[in-house]
């Protein structure tokens, strides 16, 4: 690990709730641990919030940080998280971790993590539906496409057993996890409890989407924290996925998946609004990652920023990204050089 990132662990979360359940046990724990948790505000947030053990940032206080992205960013939008990123590397965190305002966290949650562990792996299977290493019940992450739902992967004893280098880490979450809209218009919303004790890593040519609800980050995956705010809610986090495997593979990094350490219990949705959200993602996400896969990216971790401009690019080439994106990815790349 980068000695130069030694501060406290980082938790970011964005929200617009008053203080509930999650965010005061997050705001405790937090604090028991000796980690910073950052709460990123909205328009709708409580003008009065507080609860100790969190630094909370309103609107205001984002205006105030003097980011760049804060001129830019978008009103009522996820992708605010992003500054929340930023003000959590100011301290140069030797781990960050983001998750949402319904997830409570379990034991495992608070234990110590590793950017190389030693796991099952898995490389040039295309898209991976991972879930199913985790639970036999039919069950797909969101963002995943549709006609890769059915596709068995392969069985995970057969999976070679290695070190992998995992600056990135998604926990799944028990529950109501993270599923798209049509799972949950046609599968219902019964509880999953998904298997304990397993960890999967993917390699290059292995798609899965993962999400921001429960990720671990280490320092020199940090600049792939971006999400994008010309999109949907329900595609920012995915279509940022794609794009931080894409390029993660450049360096031999693999994402790594483990066992639920939350309980999502799901804030309330208009899951025909969260379909609508998610069909640029139906029907575009195969040819994203095609098209991500055949770009030829500079090696060395000094083009990392170069490398996410490209992928951009891509992504407003599909026009699946307005070209307005790109203005805000520059300032996140200004605001980011000037706290490393």
């Amino acid at each position: 690990m980068d000695s130069s990132h030694g501060g406290p662990a980082s938790i970011v979360v964005t929200s617009i709730a008053s203080p509930n359940a999650v965010l005061r046990e997050l705001a405790s724990q937090s604090k028991a641990h000796g980690l910073s948790f950052y709460v990123i505000g909205d328009v709708p947030s409580p003008p009065d919030f507080y609860l100790d053990g969190c630094e909370f940032y309103g609107l205001e206080q984002q205006r105030a940080t003097g980011f760049e992205l804060a001129k830019l960013l978008p009103l009522r939008h996820y992708s605010r998280k992003n500054l929340g990123y930023l003000l959590a590397l100011r301290t140069r965190p030797a781990i960050l971790i983001e998750t949402d305002d319904d997830n409570m966290p379990l034991a495992e949650f608070w234990l110590p993590r590793v950017p190389e562990p030693r796991v099952r792996m898995l490389s040039g299977a295309g898209w991976t539906n991972v879930y199913a290493y985790f639970s036999k019940s039919r069950v797909w992450p969101r963002g995943l496409p549709l006609d890769a739902v059915q596709t068995e992967p392969p069985p995970f004893e057969s999976l070679v057993e290695s070190p992998a280098d995992c600056p990135i880490q998604q926990g799944l979450a028990n529950g109501n996890p993270d599923v798209d809209a049509i799972y949950r218009l046609v599968m219902g919303s019964s509880s999953i409890k998904f298997q304990t004790g397993r960890q999967v890593a993917l390699g290059p040519g292995a798609w899965c989407p993962f999400n921001s609800q429960n990720t671990a980050w280490f320092p020199k995956a940090y600049p792939l924290l971006y999400l994008p705010s010309c999109c949907s809610f329900r595609m920012t986090d995915i279509w940022r996925s794609l794009v931080a495997q894409r390029i993660a593979w450049e360096y031999g990094w693999h994402v790594l998946f483990q066992s639920a350490d939350v309980f999502q219990e799901r804030n309330e949705h208009n899951l025909m609004r969260d379909f609508a959200d998610e069909v640029p993602g139906y029907l575009h996400n195969r040819k994203i990652a095609e098209n991500l896969e055949r770009l030829r990216l500079s090696p060395g971790l000094e083009n990392i920023g170069e490398s996410l401009i490209r992928c951009y690019e891509e992504l407003v080439r599909l026009t699946v990204i307005g070209a307005e994106e790109m203005p805000l990815l520059r300032a996140w790349l200004q605001d980011f050089s000037t706290i490393q």
